[in-house]
């Protein structure tokens, strides 16, 4: 089952966990756990979710400013070997309800428009989130933003 983790010492599993996924480039995650890892009263989340005792899947998420009860799922990431075997939809249904009982109302996820991005939209879908904006061109040209959201 996910948990909240701050431990530094995971940073370099998940590193591996990105590099698999290809999602995003693995030298942005230090900067992105930074303040979470150092702030142990942050509101962030961070959930690690292990396989045999080895990080195989995480997903980060923070509120959005000026909104109430709005979070933002900014990644998801499991590693290709353990995918479509439920720990991803598990993941994403703890910061749910980690979420949920903080009081908590909206999670919306972004995510890119193009087709190499497809299994990521599906997965959202499958996990009960509808599309709700889509930003043409947003990443970068022939590359739109897709927001999905999903009420808690």
């Amino acid at each position: 089952m996910p948990r909240v983790r701050r431990k530094p010492e995971d940073v370099p599993a998940l590193k591996i966990v990105l590099e698999e996924t290809g999602l995003f480039p693995a030298d942005m995650l230090p900067g992105m756990l930074s303040g979470f890892l150092a702030d142990g009263d942050g509101a962030d989340v961070w959930l690690t979710s292990e396989v045999k005792g080895q990080a195989a899947g995480f997903c980060y998420a923070v509120p959005e400013k000026l909104t109430d009860g709005t979070w933002n799922m900014l990644t998801i990431a499991v590693l290709p070997s353990a995918q479509g075997g439920g720990l991803g939809k598990a993941i994403v249904a703890s910061l749910e309800d980690t979420l949920r009982l903080r009081g908590n109302r909206l999670l919306i996820a972004d995510t890119c428009g193009t087709e190499q991005f497809a299994q990521v939209r599906e997965f959202y879908r499958k996990c009960g989130y509808t599309e709700e904006a889509r930003i043409r061109d947003f990443w970068a040209a022939g590359d739109d933003k897709i927001t999905f959201r999903k009420e808690l």
